[in-house]
């Protein structure tokens, strides 16, 4: 199967604009290596990053590129390693506040609202306000026109792919515990949102 998305230029133009409008830095790559290449540029030598546990992060294979990576100091990493729980507290709320975090969201609205869905919620704290700087990688597939659409999708196919996910590992699928909505970022620069011409995640 073809990882290129069924999408519409026009739909993809309105969405730039609508993200740009709302104070976000958007960036547009045509295939999932040349996002991984615009990602690792983003990126600085030395810097402390966090990556979200994401289906569109393990495809464009920056999950890969990042684990043991000695160019960055990576909490993700340093938490997975991590045995005593006071350390592993301590780590994750650090991650929160990392230099860098890196993730993917459950869909855009053409009109530029971005839907986070979590069951634990820990993505949503750096997402919306404690990390330094946000990367969010989406592929287009997860662009819909409108805001009703937008939810409808979070609540709908996500949740279901994602109960999926978490049964083809054994587990007992969750329930949306945390959803976030991105209507407008404040900080100028601070997230940026990599719209990737495939489809990636779910």
């Amino acid at each position: 199967m073809s990882s290129l998305a069924p999408y519409n230029e026009a739909a993809l133009a309105r969405t730039v604009e609508a993200l740009q409008a709302r104070n976000m830095h958007v960036l547009v790559a045509e295939t999932r290596e040349a996002a991984l290449d615009a990602l690792i540029q983003l990126l600085p030598a030395g810097a402390e990053i966090c990556d979200s546990t994401s289906e569109t992060l393990d495809a464009i294979g920056f999950t890969a590129y990042v684990r043991s990576n000695p160019r960055y100091t990576n909490l993700h990493d340093r938490y997975e390693a991590a045995t005593d729980p006071t350390t592993r507290n301590e780590l994750r709320r650090r991650a929160s506040i990392a230099e860098y975090f890196i993730g993917s969201v459950q869909a855009i609205a053409e009109t530029g609202e971005i839907f986070i869905s979590s069951s634990s919620g820990s993505q949503l704290a750096p997402y919306v306000y404690a990390a330094r700087q946000v990367i969010l990688v989406v592929g287009v597939q997860k662009i819909v026109p409108t805001f009703d659409a937008a939810m409808q999708r979070v609540r709908g196919h996500t949740l279901v792919r994602h109960d999926q996910w978490l049964a083809d590992m054994g587990r007992t699928p969750t329930p949306i515990g945390k959803l976030g909505i991105i209507e407008y970022e404040s900080q100028p620069g601070r997230l940026t949102v990599l719209l990737v011409k495939e489809s990636l995640g779910w």
